[in-house]
């Protein structure tokens, strides 16, 4: 499947990483660099945009990397691009450690991820089906 992508930053256009890698990696598209505070947030642009096919979304999902060396995650993750969005792609990126952090231009800050879906509709009832499970969650299914 194509993508049609227009990149107006100074980066390549996000590409796999390895045969089996779900998400393509997003840069910062930025001047200089930008020094993110303990527990502050930023939105940082990409250059991107992309048109994707009625039926898909985009994930924006956080980088592994910067979330277990620096604490550095996405607000609002995973976030989702809707296939009749046209802006620019932005993250939403929040410093959760104790330790400023120093975004540098170019800096792989995201992973985008495209993903199918389906449409529901959704049908009111004033009952629903009996599980083994019932309403427990949040832990009800123990540890092991």
């Amino acid at each position: 499947m194509e993508v049609k992508i227009v990149n107006n930053s100074k980066n390549e256009i996000p590409k796999y990483a390895t045969l089996h890698s779900a998400g393509m990696d997003l840069r910062a598209d930025i001047q200089e660099s930008i020094l993110l505070a303990p527990l502050k947030r930023v939105l940082v642009p990409t250059g991107l945009y992309i048109e994707l096919p009625e039926g898909y979304e985009a994930q924006i999902r956080p980088r592994s990397g910067l979330a277990a060396k620096h604490g550095i995650g996405i607000v609002n993750s995973p976030g989702t691009i809707d296939a009749d969005y046209r802006g620019e792609i932005k993250i939403i990126l929040v410093n959760l450690s104790d330790e400023p952090f120093t975004l540098n231009p170019g800096e792989r800050i995201a992973q985008m991820v495209i993903a199918k879906y389906e449409r529901v509709e959704l049908k009111e009832v004033s009952s629903l089906g009996e599980t083994e499970r019932g309403e427990g969650g949040f832990g009800s299914t123990g540890k092991k």
